[in-house]
C-alpha cells in the first residue's frame, strides 16, 4: 500500500478489461488527443509487449468503501527496452506521488524482464512530466518536430540508459490481482 502526500491510501495493480470504461474516462480527461476505447483495449488485450497498471485509491461511498482508479500507466517491454507509453493521473490527485509510483512499478517490472534501458516521448510544453522524468534519471536525447496534434507540438525524446530504479523506490509495494504516446500531460 502506498500513500499519497495527503495520507490517502492507494495501491497499484494490473488493469483488467472491466476497468476499461474508467481508464477511457481518465484518458479523455487527461489528454488533448486521447486514445480511443479500441486503442486502449488493443493495448490491454492484444499487444504482447504491453503492460497496463492502474492506481486505485480507497474512497468512501454511502454503501461503504470503494476503490476508484486515480491513475494508469501503459508501457511496453520489447526485448531489453522499456518504452513508457501513456501515464495519466486524475487532476484532483496530481503531484501526490501516484505518477512516480506507477512509473517506478514499470521500472521494477522491466528490470525483472531484463530490460536495460528506458525511452519515452513527451510534449515539449509538458513541464511537470519532463521534470518528473528528469528527477527519475531520464535525459533529453532529441526532439521530433510537430509530433503531437491538437495542438501541433514537438515531442521531446528522453532516455534512461542504463535503466535503474529511482532513488528511494527500490521496493514499491503493489497489490497483485489474479500515452497520445507518453505525453503524461496528466501527472
Amino acid at each position: 500500500m502506498n500513500h499519497d502526500r495527503t495520507g490517502s491510501a492507494f495501491h497499484i495493480r494490473p488493469a483488467t478489461p472491466e476497468m476499461l470504461p474508467d481508464i477511457l474516462s481518465l484518458e479523455e480527461a487527461c489528454f488533448s488527443s486521447p486514445w480511443t476505447r479500441k486503442m486502449l483495449e488493443s493495448e490491454l488485450l492484444g499487444n504482447q509487449f504491453a503492460h497496463f497498471l492502474v492506481a486505485m485509491q480507497q474512497g468512501q461511498s454511502s454503501a461503504g468503501s470503494e476503490c476508484a482508479i486515480v491513475g494508469y500507466h501503459c508501457f511496453w517491454i520489447v526485448f531489453e527496452e522499456l518504452r513508457l507509453m501513456n501515464l495519466a493521473v486524475r487532476e484532483s490527485v496530481r503531484r501526490q506521488g501516484i505518477g512516480t509510483a506507477l512509473a517506478a512499478e514499470a521500472f521494477r517490472v522491466a528490470l525483472n524482464h531484463a530490460a536495460t534501458r528506458a525511452v519515452l516521448e513527451v510534449r515539449a510544453s509538458n513541464t511537470p512530466a519532463r521534470l518528473l522524468y528528469t528527477a527519475m534519471g531520464f535525459i533529453q536525447v532529441g526532439t521530433r518536430p510537430q509530433y503531437y496534434s491538437n495542438p501541433i507540438e514537438d515531442a521531446v525524446l528522453m532516455e534512461m540508459n542504463p535503466l535503474v530504479m529511482p532513488s528511494g523506490r527500490q521496493n514499491v509495494p503493489t497489490c497483485r490481482a489474479g500515452g497520445e504516446s507518453t505525453s503524461t500531460d496528466s501527472l
